[in-house]
């Protein structure tokens, strides 16, 4: 199910038109497709950060455009002012609702550990491949089982028929580490530090 929002066309691509669209709270944007020609839009920068935070980046969004009509696309990429943290530039990707894409998605950890190990994660995406429906907002992993000394890879995320995993089989997803190794202890010492600094910043205010 797609979800919908609100576009409108841009005639006007100046850049003085641009700068007053970003001043009223709109994002200059662009839909393209192998099928169709670069349309410049432009969408409300809140409707759409809220869009893409109650159904992630992989969304299939419905854009009505003043017409009415209506076109199924995917965000694709976006452009961030890093001095203001807005959004100042999103690009769409017209979609075909039958065909596969590629896309990246969110692992999630589900579970906690018995033990007092440590657990890392040197993965946090894998790359899928699928149907625009069929994406999933995210991916979960069972790590309860898991002991020190224990690892889990990609080929034990449970088979779905609705995407393919695209990552090597082998890759490792979540790993527990005994908490006297190098990196339990390279996390006591930055702890450590902290509360070091802490009390340092306290000392001084007083």
């Amino acid at each position: 199910m797609s979800v919908s929002l609100k576009a409108n066309i841009r005639e006007d691509l100046t850049r003085s038109s641009t700068k007053n669209l970003r001043e009223s709270g709109q994002v200059p944007a662009i839909v393209y497709g192998k099928d169709k020609e670069p349309q410049p839009i432009a969408v409300d920068s809140i409707e759409l950060i809220k869009v893409i935070r109650e159904h992630g980046r992989n969304a299939v969004l419905s854009l009505v455009v003043e017409s009415g009509q209506s076109i199924d696309v995917m965000f694709h990429d976006y452009q961030v002012d890093p001095m203001k943290d807005e959004m100042v530039h999103a690009d769409f990707y017209k979609v075909d609702m039958s065909e596969e894409r590629d896309v990246t998605v969110p692992i999630r950890l589900d579970g906690e550990l018995e033990g007092n190990g440590i657990l890392q994660q040197p993965l946090f995406e894998l790359q899928v491949r699928a149907k625009p429906n069929d994406i999933p907002e995210e991916i979960t992993l069972e790590i309860s089982s898991l002991g020190i000394g224990d690892s889990k890879t990609v080929a034990d995320i449970p088979v779905n028929d609705k995407y393919e995993i695209l990552d090597d089989p082998e890759t490792t997803v979540a790993t527990v580490l005994a908490p006297d190794t190098e990196v339990a202890k390279e996390h006591s010492e930055e702890l450590e530090e902290a509360v070091e600094e802490e009390q340092e910043e306290a000392g001084n205010e007083e």
